[in-house]
């Protein structure tokens, strides 16, 4: 990035409301809470990407079954390698952040105006972006957008174990959970019927290619977060908030829900 532009991007930054946490100011973008670094990038991201028609982009939310989906999606789209034979088994090799780029994590972290003209088509992107935020290529043309959620109390839940074990490796003291406060797929769904879910979804990004047990490496660290990949794996039971929340805070989040999902017709374990 230029200085120039790196200047006034850092100017516009800093004319944003802000707020503490965890040590770090974190800043509001169009209603969304970032720390900088991630804020420049997801900026970029949403301003440059330039969508193919073919693409397909996994959107989501922390925490609500991600990384079962970056698992799914490539195993679909690209199923060589997947056979009885293990050693050929990239999900073996590696872990499922490695297989499909983020593009606001990854792919515009260091460039913000990357050149992809040599990714092999169709390809496959991953983002936690808001819809509001995502690039309007990825709005107009015709890719296809794979969005899994998940209900909200089980996704607080999962954030604040995962949240709290990458900050204990940090010396930070734990979040109490009582302080924290186009294709659609449910996490309840997948956990509910896997094959068939999963046949839907084969079926929307144009594939009916057998699939074997997604079994997956969770050794390593994550070269981008330095997180360890262990800690994007947990029990991912459904209900599981149920031995966490007191009815004060399932009744507070779930009014929470209910009026950000006004009008969508959505309703997710409210």
């Amino acid at each position: 990035m230029e200085s120039s532009s790196a200047d006034k991007l850092s100017a516009l930054i800093n004319e944003l409301p802000k707020q503490p946490w965890y040590g770090a100011d974190l800043y509001n973008w169009k209603g969304f809470w970032y720390r900088p670094h991630q804020l420049s990038s997801t900026m970029a991201a949403s301003s440059n990407f330039r969508a193919k028609d073919d693409d397909v982009i996994l959107t989501s939310s922390m925490k609500t079954g991600t990384t079962w989906m970056k698992a799914i999606i490539p195993t679909i789209m690209n199923p060589v390698g997947r056979t009885d034979d293990d050693s050929l088994d990239p999900l073996l090799k590696h872990h499922p952040n490695e297989l499909i780029p983020s593009l606001e994590i990854q792919v515009y972290s260091v460039n913000p105006n990357p050149d992809l003209s040599n990714m092999v088509s169709p390809r496959l992107f991953r983002t936690h972006m808001a819809y509001p935020l995502l690039s309007e290529s990825i709005k107009t043309s015709g890719c296809k957008i794979v969005y899994i959620t998940r209900d909200p109390k089980d996704t607080f839940v999962s954030t604040c174990h995962f949240m709290n074990s990458v900050i204990a490796a940090r010396g930070v003291e734990p979040w109490p959970m009582s302080e924290a406060f186009e294709s659609f797929c449910k996490g309840e769904d997948m956990k509910k019927d896997p094959k068939g879910e999963v046949k839907k979804l084969a079926c929307f990004l144009g594939s009916l290619e057998r699939l074997k047990n997604l079994e997956m490496n969770q050794h390593g660290v994550d070269t981008w977060l330095g997180i360890d990949y262990k800690h994007y794996f947990r029990r991912g039971i459904v209900g599981d908030w149920k031995s966490h929340f007191t009815d004060e805070m399932k009744e507070k989040l779930d009014q929470l829900t209910a009026m950000k999902f006004e009008g969508y017709g959505l309703s997710l374990g409210c």
